[in-house]
């Protein structure tokens, strides 16, 4: 594999300094430096950053929701990039070509998991922007085995977000188990729901969205949902399926409710606010199934991104220059930003 390019030997970006609460009482917890860059290892292909799209998983990062497992790891798994250099055992890639590191930065490859095609259940998986440094920075290396092929056309700002929120919503509606033509419940209306929503809208589901944004439910009826209310509203309906997005435990048992005999409720977030006491009749009578989703598997990714490319999902963008990282992760936790906030390399 052609691993021609200069390797810089530093890069500048965010670092999570200080986990906490982002807000005026506490100290930020991202701080911008220069820090060395690896050479990219054998398997491995180093990548200058085009765009890196900002999920809320990097916002339960900086704020200490989900523990530091590398110390000063800089954030970001939804990253477009060119290569720049990519190590002799690199198939696939080669200098120049456009590629997306996602949030699956790693597995075992050995393990029950990975041998039975459930590589997201791995114990040794690895993430990027957890374990190993992220896109908010210049550049980056990344397993090039976990890595995708994006096409050259389309704006990288638009292409990032389908990295994450579109690969986490794609199979969090394959764990919903929508019937066909079924009425899907979405609660909470970010990145990756307004995504989701018009993949389901694609495969001709009906779609009712829950949020408390005015702006979100506003984007929900544009986009095709047949009904946007407040989170806590009982939909018009039963629903055949529904996707908890936001990270709110309290509206488990009220979508639980909502669902219809034999529909199910998947929870798309990796953080999750603690659940209120289920009533058995109320909630998982009638053979409702209440489910998790953990991260996703290279399959997913490559299905969903051929998915997205027949149904062309229309990405509502807010563009942030990559220094401005701080004030997007803000944005995102004070509910400022309607779609997706996104990093862009200057």
């Amino acid at each position: 594999m052609n691993t021609a390019g200069a390797v810089p030997g530093t890069t500048e970006g965010w670092v999570v300094d200080r986990p906490g609460p982002i807000g005026p009482a506490h100290p930020a917890p991202l701080v911008w430096e220069r820090r060395p860059l690896a050479a990219p290892g054998p398997h491995e292909i180093l990548l200058e950053v085009e765009a890196c799209g900002v999920c809320r998983t990097d916002l339960h990062l900086a704020e200490g929701d989900l523990a530091p497992r590398t110390a000063r790891c800089t954030p970001g798994h939804e990253v477009v990039g060119r290569v720049r250099a990519a190590g002799p055992a690199v198939e696939g890639f080669a200098v120049g070509d456009r590629a997306g590191v996602p949030w699956l930065a790693g597995t075992c490859g050995s393990c029950a998991y990975c041998r039975s095609g459930r590589e997201n259940l791995c114990p040794g998986s690895r993430y990027t922007g957890w374990d190993r440094h992220g896109g908010y920075a210049g550049h980056l290396t990344a397993d090039a085995r976990f890595a995708y092929r994006l096409p050259e056309g389309p704006p990288a700002e638009e292409l990032a977000p389908l990295l994450c929120a579109g690969i986490i919503g794609y199979r969090a509606l394959e764990r919903a188990q929508l019937p066909a033509g079924g009425l899907l419940g979405i609660y909470g209306f970010g990145a990756s729901a307004h995504l989701t929503a018009q993949v389901a809208l694609a495969r001709g589901a009906r779609v009712h969205v829950f949020t408390r944004g005015a702006n979100a439910r506003r984007l929900a009826l544009e986009l095709g949902a047949d009904f946007a209310g407040d989170s806590f509203d009982p939909p018009p309906e039963p629903l055949d399926a529904a996707i908890l997005f936001a990270p709110v435990g309290e509206l488990v048992p009220v979508a639980l409710a909502a669902l219809d005999r034999g529909g199910t409720l998947s929870v798309a977030g990796i953080h999750l606010s603690d659940i209120p006491a289920l009533n058995y009749q109320r909630h998982l009578f009638q053979e409702r199934t209440l489910r998790s989703v953990t991260a996703n598997t290279r399959a997913d990714g490559l299905a969903f991104l051929a998915e997205a490319a027949r149904t062309r999902p229309a990405v509502h963008v807010t563009r942030y220059p990559l220094r401005q990282a701080d004030t997007a992760l803000a944005d995102l936790a004070a509910d400022r930003v309607t779609g997706v906030a996104v990093l862009v390399a200057p």
